[in-house]
């Protein structure tokens, strides 16, 4: 079938009322067979809906999983007009039951996102009745949970002077949809961006009580809507478009909001509010406030200066992100990269700011209208605007199509031959090539068209600078705009160390990346008095500033939300010695007890850990400890994090319904931190395990069942660990290391996990045992189970698959996931995972207790199964692929690349390996690898060594 044809308004060509019997289009199948198997689940579809079931299912994994778990749903949805389909999906959401709405939406979400694609895929649906789609059911899921988590919080008593009846406008809460979603332009596998207020103006003098009622929804709304479960999410939420997002609650006065605006609101805040619009709760309210801020976004005068800060955006996301040079399609950036969909919108928004104060006709919140609109009013040529109208809609589809194949929130073309195969024929282009040459023409067509309108201003004079580039100069100039520059007293600070901090960054290994990262930093204080008057009395403060800025950003950015940090670096407690984690456990205990509630605990606990966290990788960054060191701090921080928290999380849930019934549970670090070896990026895998013995009942306000009891004490420690807060997150939190992994209950009892683990644990799960590590819960309990796992080792490491079982293991684990370049040293063969797998078979094998992979090597030689020369060999591979991955992970990849790397990264890494240069350091990394390999292969039956 051709492709669907669009005429110049963005129409299809389909008259109104179609179904799925009568299409324009249709993807070309990429692998027909499973496509076939998919469709053959519905076989009502026929003639061409079955065509674009086998099509869709057989290049799409995502879709082919939605139309088997809903073939039921979608077999007389076939039949059905796409628009009548989705009304009777949106429809019943409001009267759903609170106790199932969680369920409902994730259905609704199911059967949206399948609908959508379907009428996308088909030809029904046109750009526009695509994106609107997917924005109605975002403001119906919105709307329908706040007005559910409204009415709980009014139940409760927790809203000051609400009534039942006030729920159905949230009791003057609102949220404004920004971004896709405010301009009804959500892309399929879109985050929501989101601005929570709530009208002051209703609660008099109990404002405090109605903010934390609001904040508490607002937390849960997030949840309700981003949570993963077995039923999937409804849409991942994004509030940090709020204002200062950095230190301020998830829920904001409209007061508040409006006055941050006035004071300090920036031009990306003015863009942002050109798409905004009332998407749930108080719409009226909403309304309000939103002509309240009009003269803040559009300004009365002709406002050029937009251009400036609009191209300084751009050039800080290419650097960022490192998109220079020829513009190559594979793992090109469709919104972010050269000619991509932000390049237009940035393109429209920006002569939006110009000429829209004067003229309201120009305040269109979605892209085309607004590029028809600038077209009409002259500020946009015609032809350009409809160039630019036609590339938008050819990106949004291969946009779409991106994410539809997996339902990820990607905008990255394929990095190889045949996800390009695959994309293409989902596209309907049946040659690849020509597809290739038609999408890098229409990229090369918008950045011709973009480029010159952004092209930047000559800096004015910077006679003063040093050896700095024109756009430093210019970056550095923009500082006077930031908050830390508004007062008189930090202006005149800031004019006595400029010249120093200037001479710093001219002189750093790589300037031009130093002065991006420190004008991060700048622009991040909240202040500038306090950090630069510590600037002026100790100038090794900007040299270990200009340090961080040049070699590790995510250190930077988080110095520049948090510079109070900097008094410690000054007192000298930040480089006392290493405190261990008893010390570390004793003075989080101390910090949870200042504060006042269970939720400021949390908090506390976040900003506590960050402070620990950058120090360890500050210190790590400067040479004061090795990589190896390092690890074991991030693993003493770690677990004195879950130790210390654990009690308040016991504390938290017996409250409401009593004591943990039997003898409690214990928590079990598993993996890395089983082993006591994180890197700056790890998370944290962990189980729960719990005796209930006799007891059938917790006794307390609401008595839970044991099995119950366990699951909601788990699930609320993982919550305590991951939940992102005002404070962020402590750490992500993977617990697929439990018996049956994502399918088995998030808490074990004792009986269970010795049952499974004598009988039916596969021997990859021996292997985790022989890093599992007790790290909080009841000491007896936790005998037990350290005592069992010791039996289970010796008994187990006599079987005689062991090996054989281990080499099965390691090539599953090399099908499934490919390294993706040498650096991928966690990955590739004879990398870190290959050495860790083997040092753990050795361990069980021996029925060694021990947890590191040096001493587990140690064993296998112990047991004669590996050589002295082996065990040397494999030691010294695993030292340096260490180095490399420690590395890595605190520069903020999961990989280096050497080419993005740049001098002060480049400079770090070789420093912390050894090695004189980066191809050094390459031939090295590959002749370990090569030799871990070997070694290994040599060790599992049936195994080759492989080329790496």
């Amino acid at each position: 079938m051709p492709r669907l044809m669009i005429d110049p308004a963005g129409q299809s060509r389909h008259p109104a009322g179609m179904n799925f019997q009568s299409l324009s289009r249709c993807p070309i199948a990429y692998d027909p067979s499973k496509g076939a198997e998919v469709a053959a689940l519905i076989p009502q579809a026929q003639g061409q809906s079955r065509e674009l079931l086998i099509a869709v299912a057989g290049t799409a994994p995502y879709l082919a999983g939605l139309m088997a778990r809903e073939a039921a749903w979608l077999a007389p949805a076939l039949h059905a007009d796409p628009a009548d389909t989705l009304a009777t999906i949106l429809a019943p959401l409001p009267a759903t039951p609170p106790d199932q709405l969680a369920a409902h939406l994730r259905q609704a979400k199911r059967r949206v996102a399948l609908l959508v694609a379907l009428a996308d895929l088909g030809g029904l649906w046109t750009l526009e009745q695509v994106t609107l789609a997917l924005s109605r059911l975002a403001d119906s899921a919105i709307h329908t949970a706040l007005q559910h988590l409204t009415a709980e919080e009014i139940r409760r008593g927790k809203l000051p002077g609400a009534e039942p009846a006030d729920a159905e406008n949230a009791a003057g809460m609102v949220v404004l949809a920004m971004g896709k979603l405010g301009a009804e332009e959500l892309n399929y596998s879109s985050d929501i961006d989101l601005i929570c207020l709530y009208d002051e103006s209703r609660y008099g003098g109990q404002q405090e009580a109605a903010r934390a009622s609001f904040i508490r929804i607002v937390r849960r709304l997030t949840a309700l809507l981003s949570d993963q479960t077995d039923q999937g999410y409804v849409f991942r939420t994004d509030l940090r478009l709020r204002p200062d997002a950095a230190v301020t609650p998830v829920c904001l006065s409209m007061a508040a909001a409006e006055s941050y605006y006035e004071s300090v609101g920036r031009t990306w805040e003015r863009a942002a509010y050109i798409k905004a619009r009332p998407a749930g709760g108080d719409l009226a309210a909403g309304a309000r406030f939103l002509r309240s801020l009009v003269p803040f976004v559009w300004r009365k005068h002709l406002d050029f200066a937009a251009i400036q800060d609009a191209h300084d955006m751009r050039l800080r996301i290419r650097d960022h992100r490192g998109y220079h040079g020829k513009l190559v399609l594979e793992a090109h950036d469709m919104k972010l990269g050269q000619g991509g969909i932000r390049e237009i919108e940035f393109f429209t928004q920006t002569r939006q700011l110009i000429a829209g104060g004067r003229d309201p006709d120009l305040r269109a919140r979605q892209t085309l209208p607004a590029l028809a609109a600038l077209a009409s009013k002259g500020w946009v040529a015609p032809k350009s605007a409809d160039d630019l109208a036609q590339q938008y809609r050819c990106h949004r589809e291969v946009e779409h199509r991106l994410q539809m194949l997996a339902d990820a929130q990607t905008h990255s073309l394929p990095a190889t031959a045949e996800g390009f195969d695959r994309l293409a024929r989902f596209m309907g282009e049946a040659s690849t090539p020509r597809f290739r040459q038609e999408l890098l023409e229409r990229l090369t067509a918008t950045q011709a068209l973009t480029e010159g309108f952004f092209a930047p201003a000559a800096p004015a004079g910077t006679s003063d600078l040093p050896a700095l580039s024109d756009e430093a100069t210019a970056i550095i100039d923009g500082w006077r705009s930031y908050r830390a520059l508004r007062s008189p007293r930090a202006v005149e600070l800031f004019k006595r160390v400029k010249p120093l901090l200037v001479l710093r960054l001219a002189k750093s290994s790589n300037p031009q990346a130093a002065v991006l990262e420190f004008d991060q930093f700048i622009k991040g204080l909240p202040a500038g008095v306090q950090v630069f008057s510590l600037f002026e009395s100790n100038p090794h403060l900007i040299d270990l500033l200009v340090d961080i800025a040049a070699t590790a950003p995510n250190l930077a950015r988080y110095l520049a939300r948090n510079s109070a940090v900097l008094d410690a670096v000054i007192g000298g407690s930040f480089f006392a010695p290493w405190p261990g984690c008893d010390g570390l456990r004793q003075e989080l205990t101390g910090v949870l007890a200042a504060a006042a509630d269970y939720e400021r605990r949390l908090d506390a606990a976040r900003r506590w850990a960050k402070e620990w966290h950058f120090r360890i990788g500050v210190h790590h960054l400067r040479g004061l400890i090795d990589p190896f060191e390092a690890a074991r701090h991030y693993a003493d921080l770690a677990e004195a994090c879950v130790a210390a928290l654990w009690p308040e999380v016991l504390a938290e849930l017996a409250r409401k319904h009593g004591a943990a019934p039997g003898r409690g549970a214990v928590v079990v670090g598993m993996g890395s931190l089983g082993a006591q070896r994180l890197n700056a990026g790890s998370d944290l895998d962990l189980i729960v395990i719990y005796d209930a013995s006799e007891a059938d009942l917790s006794c307390g306000p609401r008595p839970l069942a044991a099995r119950s009891y366990y699951a909601k004490l788990t699930q609320a420690l993982v919550t305590a660990l991951s939940a992102p807060m005002a404070e962020g997150k402590l750490y992500e939190v993977d617990m697929r290391l439990r018996p049956s992994g994502r399918q088995g209950p998030v808490a074990t009892s004792f009986d269970s996990f010795r049952a499974y683990q004598t009988s039916d644990a596969w021997t990859w799960e021996h292997l985790a045992q022989t890093r599992a590590r007790i790290l909080a819960g009841n000491p007896a309990l936790g005998g037990d189970v350290e005592q069992f796992r010791q039996r289970l080792l010796i008994e187990k490491g006599k079987a005689a698959k062991v090996t054989s079982d281990v080499a099965d293991m390691r090539a599953r684990l090399r099908a499934a996931k490919a390294p993706e370049s040498l650096w991928d040293v966690k990955q590739t063969a004879g990398g870190l995972m290959d050495i860790e797998l083997l040092a753990q078979t050795a361990a069980l094998m021996a029925g060694d207790m021990s947890r590191q992979v040096e001493s587990q090597l140690a064993a296998g030689v112990g047991i004669r199964w590996i050589t002295a020369e082996q065990e040397a060999a494999l030691r010294d591979s695993y030292r340096l692929i260490w180095q490399v991955h420690a590395a890595s992970r605190l520069l903020g990849e999961r990989m280096l690349d050497p080419v993005a790397l740049g001098p002060g990264g480049a400079a770090f890494v070789l420093g912390a390996t050894g090695q004189p240069d980066i191809g050094a350091l390459a031939a090295g990394l590959a002749q370990s690898m090569a030799a871990a390999d070997r070694i290994i292969s040599s060790l599992l039956p049936g195994e080759a060594a492989h080329d790496a």
